[in-house]
Parts: C-alpha cells; sequence; structure tokens
C-alpha cells in the first residue's frame, strides 16, 4: 500500500481524514508495531498479536496489557 515520508503507516488513508488525525494514528500504531520487553525473560521480543494481546517471541510467555502498549 502507499505510504509517504510524513506520515508512513497512515499512508493507506491517503487524503481521507485530516493530518492531524493521521500523525496522531501514526504515533500510536508505531508504538504498538515495535517490539516491548518481556516481562518474564526481559528480552526485548514481545509482539502484539491483537489488541490488549501480546507474546514473547522467546520464550513463548503470552500476556495481556493495554491495547496499544503492554
Amino acid at each position: 500500500m502507499g505510504r509517504t515520508k510524513k506520515v508512513g503507516i497512515a499512508g493507506r488513508f491517503g487524503s481521507r481524514y485530516g493530518l492531524r488525525i493521521r500523525k496522531r494514528f501514526l504515533e500510536v500504531m508505531s508504538k504498538a508495531k515495535q517490539k516491548h520487553v518481556c516481562p518474564k525473560c526481559q528480552k526485548k521480543s514481545v509482539k502484539r498479536l491483537a489488541p490488549g494481546i501480546y507474546q514473547c517471541k522467546k520464550c513463548g510467555h503470552k500476556f495481556t496489557g493495554g491495547a496499544y502498549t503492554p
């Protein structure tokens, strides 16, 4: 899909919804997509599976947290 320099992943919305909302979406989703620290093994290998559900790729520990960050 289309991405742009300014809004990155939010480029899929094109010119819809306004720049302010797309930038806010970019902030939230870039934090959600990054790897987080596992509370069990302390490795930076936790990925978001669904809103509020996270799993460590190293030790397999699955846990719940916030919708966008653990």
